[in-house]
């Protein structure tokens, strides 16, 4: 719980003001509210929260108290519903406080929806896909435009619009986003492909050949080609007894020799020569 000295520097206690004939003075205050009188906000977009992360946040609470308040709508008498602030209020559950520090304001669901929305969107540690929906869901349930959300958010519209485009990406692929195993710059190239098979397949080579998104980048233009190659083929390891006899072939010949080794241990032996001369050597040694 807060300390003492921080609860009166945050305003009036909650009970003081309930006392009030109009109790919609609490509007626009800054209380301590009982962790019991509020519930958590139904519009919230984000879907995780970080246990340990949470751990973290519940230790420096229990030492320092909540020192930013958390943002809450009157919704009935003594009844309150999160706006903003869910961590500190999930954190201050983890070692049982009672009260939470608050500021009490005014919004319908609308307005809940975009100011959850937008809060979250500001958030560092979100991954790009909860971003993405939570830009879709400005567009769907608040009704506005890029031009618009570029406005409320503090961003460029080409910077929304890029991550609206990771929503094109197959359901698969946006939770290897959301589960970092690729970057947002992986699905973005991936996004240029608009065949889902296709997707999946480009997906599959990045998580086998570990490719950076420049490969990634260069694999779909290959794809989008018509040329069959991965950006990158890594050079097979020579067998120990070609290795070992290598040098004695090359001092034979006295020429630069290479060898291919197909997996089913086939392969090509190849001796280069300069000239004529140098050919009609390289036979008379091998009759």
């Amino acid at each position: 719980m807060a300390k003492a000295t921080k609860k009166q520097a945050l305003g009036r206690g909650l009970s003081a003001l309930l006392k009030d004939e109009n109790s919609d003075k609490l509007v626009g205050s800054i209380v301590e509210i009982s962790l019991d009188s509020i519930e958590v906000n139904p519009y919230q977009p984000r879907f995780h929260f970080d246990s340990e992360a949470l751990q973290e946040l519940a230790v420096s609470i229990k030492e320092l108290g909540v020192i930013q308040p958390i943002t809450v709508r009157k919704i009935a008498d003594n009844k309150f519903q999160l706006v903003s602030g869910e961590r500190r209020f999930r954190a201050s559950k983890i070692i049982n406080n009672k009260t939470i520090p608050a500021y009490i304001r005014l919004a319908n669901d609308q307005e809940m929806l975009e100011m959850a929305l937008v809060e979250n969107i500001q958030r560092k540690n979100l991954d790009p896909i909860e971003v993405a929906l939570s830009y879709q869901r400005l567009i769907d349930e608040i009704n506005l435009t890029q031009e618009e959300m570029s406005k409320r958010v503090g961003k460029k519209r080409s910077t929304i619009s890029n991550y609206l485009r990771l929503l094109k990406l197959d359901p698969i692929i946006q939770t290897g986003i959301r589960d970092r195993f690729i970057s947002m710059g992986h699905g973005r190239a991936i996004i240029n492909i608009e065949n889902q098979d296709d997707q999946l397949a480009i997906y599959e080579k990045i998580l086998k050949l570990k490719l950076s998104v420049r490969q990634t980048e260069d694999l779909v233009k290959n794809l989008k080609e018509g040329i069959e190659k991965t950006p990158i083929q890594k050079k097979a390891e020579l067998p120990f007894y070609i290795k070992n006899s290598l040098d004695s072939f090359e001092d034979y010949l006295n020429a630069k020799v290479s060898v291919k080794v197909q997996a089913n241990n086939k392969g090509k032996i190849i001796i280069p020569f300069t000239s004529e001369q140098d050919f009609i050597r390289i036979k008379k040694l091998l009759q």
